[in-house]
């Protein structure tokens, strides 16, 4: 390895030259897991999320992937890291979001960095499991209990010093379907990590550890400096917005999230006192969901170049009430918090900021994931034609428009960054028949610049389901801003009957779904 150089201070371009080559670990990263996937879920949807950390568990880097995963890895990294010892070879499992995740579909598997025996940093992937074994299909149920969800799995080594501990990994891949994808979903995670460890340590050992550590802290004031001049912008002040969840799934309504955002001298203080407690139903969050949503609007604000970096977010201070809907305690459901919660808490933080900066912040976009889980289990001998499956998806909607242009329609907006699940592929895996799949005309809010339009999205069934449909924005129109119209609520519809936000059904071969996802708030008086 090359000789340690004294500390230098890196000129622009090779601090974006430095920062570019974390990028790129994290880049190849996500396209060995992509590529080595099973499940339409990561392979198609893309719905994972891949990041490097330093020594202390601080972000350094991260692609361009889920926000919500990688803002709560960015919370909550760097007191999961210094509570293990690590090796060699190692590699740490977790799901539980009282521990370091957001809900139990996303598994996240860490693997240190070592270069000469000296622990240097981390590689981290975090991926969506349909079958994590809730007590549905899917693995995403109309839960009031955590354990409901599926198997929690507590921070453990699934590798230790390079060897399969194998008790672990018969533990997480026991819920698998007979597709495989489950066992196969792990090996393709353990693959990104153990290419993102290669890439790392070839960084380093080009250049130096001394010459790495002093690029993660110029890399680190830099992002603080930039993200203190960007926030500087916004008029010092408080800001306050509020808004409602539709429903927690167990029969409570109109939720309410509120928000205060006190900015000065380019910090900002983002307070949620006086949001509601914890719930019965599954919307709950824990802490670091909550704060990924805070970090993603934030990283909205700031330039493009800006590095994903921990730096970026030391002028951000949250505060949340222990035990709220916002930092829910063990062993409170969680499934929806992940998906549904977090897209309200950008709602209500854009609609605080609109207050100060209406000229570059948007209306509300759809408010929702629109999640559908659903498959067959419960297999009988006497039905030898029929097999277990299991299948999950978000479905895309309306963005909201902003001060200089329309919403975009049918798209994944704020904290779920997926794609679909093209329609060949989800045939060709399920027994399932996608009879319509097209825009939803005119359910964008009205006004000078009209808010995106939603999809409309209907299953058939060719085979008995279990169906669990987990939507907001039911009851609760996205806004619109500056005199700019609400979009149109989504709906639920089967066999012809409208159904609940977040409901359970039990299908039959033959039977049909439609989704209709939400428009986006519209901006500004349309001039008639």
């Amino acid at each position: 390895m090359a000789v340690s150089r004294p500390e230098t201070v890196l000129n622009g371009i090779q601090l974006g030259v430095f920062a570019s080559r974390l990028d790129a670990v994290c880049d190849e990263m996500g396209a060995v897991l992509r590529r080595a996937a099973f499940s339409p879920n990561i392979k198609d949807r893309l719905d994972f999320s891949c990041a490097v950390f330093d020594a202390d568990g601080q972000l350094c880097a991260q692609a361009a992937h889920i926000p919500v995963h990688l803002g709560s890895m960015a919370y909550a990294m760097s007191g999961l890291v210094n509570q293990t010892s690590w090796q060699a070879g190692d590699m740490l499992v977790l799901n539980d979001p009282f521990m370091g995740g957001t809900h139990l579909p996303d598994v996240t598997l860490i693997a240190p960095v070592f270069v000469d025996e000296s622990l240097q940093g981390f590689v981290a992937n975090r991926a969506h499991h349909a079958n994590i074994g809730g007590d549905c299909p899917g693995s995403m149920p109309l839960s009031t209990h955590l354990s409901e969800e599926g198997i929690v799995i507590e921070p453990v080594h699934l590798i230790r010093s390079g060897q399969l501990q194998q008790q672990v990994w018969q533990r997480i891949t026991s819920v698998q379907d007979e597709q495989g994808f489950s066992g196969g979903d792990f090996a393709a995670q353990i693959s990104a990590n153990r290419t993102g460890v290669e890439r790392l340590q070839a960084l380093i050992s080009r250049q130096s550890i001394a010459w790495f550590r002093e690029g993660l802290s110029q890399l680190n004031q830099y992002a603080e400096r930039l993200a203190r001049a960007e926030l500087k912008k916004i008029p010092a002040g408080q800001y306050s917005f509020s808004d409602v969840m539709d429903d927690d799934g167990a029969g409570n309504c109109d939720i309410p999230i509120k928000v205060t955002i006190r900015v000065e001298d380019g910090s900002v203080i983002v307070d949620f006192t006086g949001s509601a407690m914890q719930v019965p139903g599954n919307i709950n969050c824990p802490l670091p969901v909550a704060a990924a949503a805070v970090y993603y609007v934030f990283r909205c604000l700031m330039p493009s170049y800006a590095p994903a970096c921990a730096g970026l977010f030391k002028s951000i201070k949250i505060v949340v009430e222990k035990g709220s809907l916002l930092d829910a305690q063990r062993p409170a459901a969680v499934a929806a918090g992940n998906v549904e919660t977090s897209t309200r808490i950008v709602d209500v933080i854009l609609g605080a900021l609109a207050q100060a900066m209406p000229e570059r912040i948007p209306a509300a976009s759809q408010g929702t994931m629109n999640n559908i889980a659903m498959g067959y289990r419960q297999v009988q001998p006497e039905q030898p034609d029929k097999r277990a499956w299991d299948y999950y998806e978000t479905i895309a909607g309306g963005m909201g428009a902003g001060s200089s242009s329309a919403g975009l329609h049918a798209v994944h907006s704020h904290m779920t960054n997926t794609l679909n699940t093209p329609v060949e592929s989800l045939e060709m895996h399920y027994p399932l028949r996608i009879r319509r799949y097209q825009i939803r005309r005119d359910s964008g809010g009205d006004g000078a610049h009209p808010g995106g339009n939603g999809l409309l999205r209907e299953f058939e069934f060719l085979t008995d389901t279990s169906v669990t449909i987990l939507s907001e924005r039911r009851r609760h129109r996205a806004w619109g801003l500056a005199g700019g119209e609400p979009g149109l609520c989504g709906e639920n519809w089967y066999n012809g009957i409208e159904l609940a936000g977040k409901c359970q059904i039990q299908a039959k071969s033959g039977d049909h779904l439609l989704i209709a996802t939400p428009g986006g708030g519209g901006y500004g008086k349309k001039n008639h």
